[in-house]
């Protein structure tokens, strides 16, 4: 049986605002729940919304935390699956960034009931290059060097991540608040993570998409190319595509107020 209050403190669940309709907001990898400050004010008086960190992320209970059970991404979207079930929720709206978007992909798949439509911020099925039919935008040779910096140099890793991921022309606090958020992050925690996220690939997932999904894309991000947004769109039957005149992975961070808008519409 659902033990519902130790999954609220598990995962760090918050709710706010109110509504007819509930948002989900899911973080990407390195971040926890507080990366959507700038899109909370914007949704807050139109939508409930459901917060919450992944285990190992923010203010999670970092007890319940198994190497094995987050070395995939199965593991996050059950999660996902059983903050959901804890709220009580139903026909929710899940608003996923990056890695997240995946996710509930994999979430909506197992449990489609709980959804009834999808927000994919950046998203990539896949980061590995898989050529001459896909690019992810990375070599494995990368990544891997990639991981083994976070091993020699944890604080460097993020230094050097952070502004990859932001984008070097966007507020200096916004850059500070990613890389503070890698930086709290257990390396362990923080390794595995990563290797699920990079090392991943879920292309052939996308076909199974049960839902009406909205897919945000930057128009410059060093991690999911227009390539790849592209890519997810026309793998999800019924999905919209918007490209941001942008920099950057952080739409929600940068755009707020243009992503709530698309949101607001998309839901209606």
């Amino acid at each position: 049986m659902l033990n519902k209050a130790a999954i609220f403190r598990r995962n760090n669940v918050v709710i706010a605002g109110s509504g007819e309709t509930t948002l989900m907001l899911a973080h990407g990898f390195g971040c926890d729940q507080n990366m959507w400050n700038h899109l909370i004010p914007e949704l807050s008086g139109h939508y409930r919304i459901i917060l919450f960190d992944y285990v190992g992320s923010g203010k999670s209970d970092l007890t319940q935390y198994s190497q094995a059970r987050y070395s995939s991404l199965e593991g996050y979207a059950q999660d996902v699956i059983d903050v959901c079930e804890a709220v009580e929720l139903e026909n929710i709206v899940f608003v996923g960034h990056s890695v997240s978007a995946t996710i509930g992909l994999l979430a909506s798949i197992k449990a489609p009931q709980l959804f009834s439509k999808m927000v994919m911020v950046c998203p990539s099925p896949c980061f590995l290059n898989d050529p001459p039919t896909y690019h992810g935008g990375f070599e494995k040779e990368d990544l891997e060097e990639l991981l083994n910096l976070m091993d020699k140099n944890y604080i460097g890793w993020a230094n050097y991540l952070a502004p990859l991921v932001v984008g070097v022309s966007n507020p200096a606090p916004i850059l500070s608040a990613l890389n503070e958020s890698f930086c709290s992050t257990d390396p362990v925690v923080a390794k595995t993570f990563a290797r699920a996220t990079f090392f991943s690939d879920y292309r052939h997932k996308l076909s199974s998409a049960c839902h009406p999904t909205l897919i945000f894309q930057s128009e410059n991000d060093a991690l999911a190319s227009v390539k790849v947004g592209k890519y997810v769109h026309e793998n999800i039957a019924d999905s919209k595509f918007e490209i941001i005149e942008a920099e950057g992975h952080c739409l929600h961070m940068t755009h707020p107020e243009q992503v709530a808008n698309s949101i607001k519409a998309f839901t209606k």
